[in-house]
């Protein structure tokens, strides 16, 4: 029986991109406990920024820390007050010039961190869980994705015994490695417990073109 595989791990380096780029041999331990530090304290930071993925990339003592975000002008601040301030911060705890590049997530409905988070945030104010899911669900395939999936898991409703529910809309080919699946992970706390909510977003074939391929224009076939 097959196992379950993590949608970004399982296509990493095929079709998706690492999140931290650097290449280390002695101090690999040590500069990996700072990007799992930092990506923490950042996503805590910008909590109302609406932070989908934060990628990290090292060049001997200069540090790029690149942020996509569905509202820049959080992060950015009046005349570039906020994202002056964030700098020094990060440039203080990590003692190296840092260089903060801005993203902006243009379709929010379509990113699975973003999607997660919001269910966990509506979960938070005691929305009922499968009005959150359904709206969610409805707003991503509104917005052109070919297939969703919304998981919640914990003491729904407050109940004594906790369970899982899910809600599939469109096709989610999980096992086809150039199947472009965003996934997003997300916790409410609530007064009962924990809930645990996952989402998977397909969104099409992503087929990675490498070498004398990327000369060639693609065939109709292929597309």
């Amino acid at each position: 029986m097959g196992q379950k595989t993590h949608p970004y791990g399982f296509r990493l380096g095929y079709n998706k991109p690492w999140r931290s780029r650097w290449f280390a041999k002695r101090d690999y331990a040590e500069l990996l406990h700072e990007d799992v530090a930092l990506r923490r304290q950042l996503k805590d930071r910008l909590r109302s920024a609406g932070v989908s993925a934060i990628d990290i990339e090292r060049a001997a003592n200069k540090l790029v820390v690149r942020i996509y975000t569905a509202r820049p002008g959080i992060i950015i601040g009046r005349k570039g007050a906020e994202i002056d301030k964030l700098k020094s911060e990060v440039q203080k705890r990590t003692k190296r010039e840092v260089h903060i590049d801005i993203q902006e997530v243009h379709r929010p409905e379509l990113d699975a961190q973003l999607v997660a988070e919001s269910i966990a945030l509506q979960l938070e104010k005691r929305v009922a869980f499968r009005r959150a899911m359904r709206k969610s669900v409805d707003s991503a395939l509104r917005f052109g994705c070919k297939g969703i999936k919304v998981r919640v898991a914990g003491r729904l409703n407050g109940a004594e015994i906790a369970r899982k529910e899910w809600y599939l809309q469109g096709r989610l080919p999980l096992q086809t490695l150039r199947a472009d699946i965003d996934f997003g992970f997300a916790q409410a706390y609530t007064t009962y417990g924990v809930i645990g909510v996952k989402c998977w977003i397909y969104q099409g074939e992503n087929i990675p073109r490498r070498g004398k391929d990327l000369e060639r224009p693609l065939r109709s076939a292929e597309l």
